[in-house]
C-alpha cells in the first residue's frame, strides 16, 4: 500500500532538510528511501508532452544526461541546504567548476581567482582554459585590494575557495562579494571543505557555489561527484556583461534565459546547454549514495570538527612541528573571520609543516598506521598526503611558494575515529621523524 499523502515537511532546519528536502515516499510503492531510477531515458505520454519537454515548456525527464528523478532529489536537497534557487549534479567537482565557467564565458574572457586552490582547479584555470582563450589572474586570497586591482574590462568571474587548499586561508566572502558586485561580476566559491553545514556562502554574498561531492557530502570515499548551486541572487541583466544569459540563444529559437527564467536563468542555461553538450552527468546510483551521506552530514561534521580540534592542539605543541595551519586555532591569522563565517567550526582539513622538509614529511607518512596515505579528503576515515609531491606536483617552485605549499607541509583530513587513537598514531610517526632528524 502506498503512502502518497505523506509530503516532505516544510522546514528550514538543516538537520530536517538533510533528511527530507526534495523527496517524499514513493507514491506508487510507498518506498521511504529514494528510488534509484537506473534508466537512460523516459517514455513520453504523447507527442505534445514530448514537444513541451524539448522546448522547455514543461518539467519532466527526457534523458538521464539532462536530468534523472534520483538526481533531481539530490539537486533539490542541495539547493535547499545552500538556500539557492536550483542546482545541478555533475560527474565530478571538476565538472561542476568547468560547467560554471563555461556557462558564463568564452574565448577572450577573464577570471580573477584566489591562488590558494586545489591543484586540479589550478591546472584548469592556469593551463587548460588558457588554450580556449580564457585567462586567469591569481591573487593572494587575503588581499582584497589585489582582487579589486586584478579585475579587467573582460573579467567575467571572481572565484575562490572558502578554505584554501592546502593553506586553509579563509575567504572573506562578504567583502569579496561586495567587490565583485561593485564591478558587475558574480562571485563563485568552492565550499567543499566547509559543506553547507558549516558555511552558507550565498547568505554571505556569493552567487554561485560548487562542491566536490566526492568529499564530505558523500563522506565515505566511495563515489566521484560534483554539485553546482545557483543562488538566484545576481542581476545578470543589470550587469550587462553576460550575453549567454541576456541575449537571444540560437540553440533554443532565440530564447532569452534571463527573461524566461528570471532568478533561475543561470542554472537553467547550465543544464540546457552545458550538461546537454558537455555531458558530464552524474549516475543515478552515485546520487543515491551521496544522498545517504548527506542524511548524516550534520552528525559527521560535528564529530569531524571536534576530532580536528583535538589533533591540532596536540600537534601545535610538538617539537618536531614548525607550525599548524588551521583557522580554528586562535593563533591563525584568519581565526576571527573563520569564527564569523563558520561559527560551527572550520572543518576537518588542516596542514602542518614538519621540521626537516620533504624527507621528514615522507618519513612521517610512512610510519603511520591509522591514517591512510591517499589523494582525497572528507572520508569517515582519517587521511594524509604530502601536497608538494602529489596534489600540487604540477606547480613549479614559484607557484608552490605563492600558494603557501612548503616542502615539509603535510595535509590532513581528520576522520571519525577515536581522537586518542589518531593522536597516538601521529605520536608514533613523529617519533620516527625525530630519530631521522637527530641521527
Amino acid at each position: 500500500m502506498s503512502n502518497s499523502k505523506h509530503k516532505a515537511p516544510k522546514s528550514t532546519g538543516f538537520d530536517t532538510l538533510a533528511l527530507h528536502a526534495g523527496q517524499s515516499p514513493d507514491p506508487t510503492t510507498g518506498a521511504r528511501a529514494v528510488p534509484i531510477y537506473q534508466s537512460a531515458s523516459f517514455v513520453f505520454p504523447d507527442s505534445d508532452f514530448a514537444a513541451g519537454l524539448f522546448n522547455i515548456e514543461r518539467a519532466g525527464h527526457v534523458y538521464s544526461r539532462l536530468s534523472n528523478p534520483t538526481n533531481a532529489v539530490l539537486e533539490e536537497r542541495m539547493a535547499a541546504l545552500e538556500h539557492g534557487v536550483g542546482s545541478i549534479v555533475t560527474s565530478s567537482g571538476q565538472a561542476a567548476m568547468h560547467l560554471g565557467v563555461a556557462t558564463l564565458m568564452g574565448a577572450g574572457d577573464h577570471i580573477v581567482s584566489s591562488r590558494s586552490l586545489y591543484g586540479g582547479t589550478h591546472n584548469l584555470l592556469e593551463y587548460t582554459l588558457k588554450r580556449f582563450g580564457i585567462e586567469t589572474t591569481f591573487v593572494d586570497p587575503r588581499d582584497l585590494s589585489a582582487f579589486r586591482s586584478a579585475i579587467q574590462p573582460n573579467t567575467k568571474l571572481v572565484f575562490g575557495e572558502i578554505l584554501g587548499n592546502p593553506g586553509l586561508e579563509v575567504l572573506n566572502v562578504p567583502e569579496l562579494g561586495a567587490i565583485a558586485h561593485d564591478q558587475g561580476l558574480p562571485l563563485m566559491v568552492d565550499a567543499t571543505f566547509a559543506t553547507p553545514y558549516l558555511c552558507k556562502p550565498i547568505e554571505l554574498g556569493a552567487d554561485l557555489v560548487m562542491h566536490s561531492a566526492t568529499k564530505f557530502l558523500s563522506g565515505h570515499g566511495v563515489v566521484i561527484g560534483g554539485v553546482l548551486v545557483d543562488g538566484g541572487t545576481f542581476d545578470w541583466e543589470g550587469s550587462g556583461k553576460f550575453p549567454t544569459l541576456t541575449e537571444p540563444y540560437d540553440g533554443f529559437h532565440d530564447l532569452v534565459f534571463s527573461e524566461e527564467f528570471g532568478p533561475q536563468a543561470f542554472i537553467t542555461r547550465a543544464r540546457k546547454e552545458g550538461i546537454r553538450d558537455f555531458g558530464a552527468c552524474m549516475a543515478p546510483m552515485t546520487a543515491f549514495q551521496i544522498l545517504q551521506g548527506i542524511e548524516t552530514l550534520p552528525l559527521r561534521m560535528d564529530k569531524h570538527v571536534s576530532n580536528t580540534q583535538a589533533v591540532v592542539e596536540y600537534l601545535a605543541d610538538h617539537p618536531a612541528v614548525e607550525g599548524v595551519g588551521y583557522p580554528g586555532m586562535e593563533v591563525h591569522p584568519d581565526y576571527e573571520l573563520g569564527q564569523s563565517i563558520m561559527p560551527k567550526g572550520c572543518g576537518a582539513v588542516f596542514s602542518f609543516v614538519i621540521k626537516g622538509g620533504r624527507e621528514a614529511g615522507k618519513t612521517l607518512i610512512e610510519n603511520l598506521e591509522l591514517f591512510s596515505h591517499l589523494a582525497n579528503i572528507g572520508d569517515a576515515k582519517s587521511l594524509i598526503i604530502h601536497p608538494a609531491s602529489t596534489t600540487h606536483h604540477r606547480m613549479d617552485a614559484q607557484a608552490l611558494q605563492a600558494a603557501g605549499v612548503a616542502g615539509g607541509m603535510v595535509r590532513v583530513s581528520v576522520g571519525l575515529e577515536d581522537p586518542s587513537d589518531l593522536i597516538a598514531d601521529l605520536k608514533s610517526g613523529l617519533r620516527a621523524v625525530e630519530k631521522q632528524v637527530n641521527s
